[in-house]
């Protein structure tokens, strides 16, 4: 268990953007980076990678999670007007990471730490939530070059199974090769395990939230190395699940989000995306996904998009 620990210790980034930072490795997108990432931008082509928020959702209620309910408020007939105007009005009620979200940097820790040496059980609070490194601090967010590894192409699958070997180093360069695409200094990596196509062709059950295909332990120095602002998937938790790390639940969670300061994006819809990258051989995007300005919260429902 305490080797995930000493990965962090060593590959920390507290006080790295000072002592007061809330953004993580977010500060590797900087003004010039962005400015480069719109030459990605060849065709005007722009795809949604959002999950649907709606009542046929993947969460089963673990975690106390559940899938967003929608009502009406204001039914047409119910306000009249000498010019009969009619109006409608609704409400979502939702957990903030119910569908296609992000990870704030006070969604995991350990020790009674986040990110930046904030102590967690001062920090968050049950009517406030987090007065640091809340999801609002990400603001603008994840803005600039994205890439996407698709690793359930590289194998040949449609998805990976939950209990295949977790996703290491040596694939998604391999997968880097295969595409001619590198990874770099302040981009977004989006990495497909073919989970949401799994959803697509079984539907949502209990035991696609049970496990997941997803990243090793080892991918976090890789992640450092090469500056990733951070990294989002198409399953449930980014890393593979159950971990493969005894003793540990979210080793990749807690060096990421704790140590390094690099927020993920979980169940994002790539499929779309990526059918279109096999088929014109681009395999970077200009990328926007700001999370909601939620005060204090811990995750956020994401809308991101693509533009190639």
């Amino acid at each position: 268990m305490g080797d995930f620990k000493e990965l962090g210790k060593r590959l920390s980034n507290w006080g790295r953007w000072g002592a007061d930072d809330q953004r993580g490795t977010l500060n590797f997108i900087t003004p010039e980076h962005v400015l480069r990432a719109s030459s990605s931008i060849r065709a005007g082509k722009v795809f949604e990678l959002s999950l649907p928020l709606g009542s046929n959702g993947p969460q089963q209620g673990a975690g106390r999670r559940f899938n967003p309910i929608h009502a009406m408020t204001v039914m047409p007939g119910e306000f009249s007007s000498p010019e009969d105007v009619v109006i409608t009005d609704d409400m979502l009620t939702l957990a903030l990471q119910c569908a296609s979200q992000w990870d704030s940097l006070a969604h995991v820790g350990y020790d009674d730490k986040f990110y930046n040496d904030v102590t967690a059980s001062r920090a968050i609070t049950a009517l406030r939530g987090a007065s640091r490194n809340g999801i609002d601090q990400a603001l603008p967010g994840a803005v600039g070059r994205g890439v996407l590894l698709d690793i359930a192409r590289l194998r040949g699958v449609e998805w990976i199974k939950a209990d295949d070997a977790p996703i290491g180093v040596a694939e998604l360069e391999r997968a880097e090769s295969q595409q001619g695409v590198t990874v770099g200094t302040g981009d977004v990596l989006l990495f497909r395990t073919g989970w949401r196509r799994k959803s697509v062709v079984e539907g949502w059950s209990a035991e696609w939230m049970a496990a997941n295909p997803g990243l090793a332990l080892e991918c976090a120095e890789w992640l450092c190395e090469r500056e990733v602002a951070t990294v989002a998937s198409d399953n449930w938790g980014v890393e593979v699940q159950p971990s493969r790390t005894e003793g540990a639940m979210f080793p990749l969670h807690c060096v990421m989000l704790r140590d390094v300061g690099m927020m993920f994006g979980e169940m994002f819809d790539l499929e779309a995306l990526a059918d279109d990258c096999a088929q014109d051989g681009q395999w970077d995007f200009f990328f926007s996904g700001p999370p909601l300005r939620v005060t204090g919260g811990v995750g956020s429902p994401a809308n991101p998009i693509a533009v190639k």
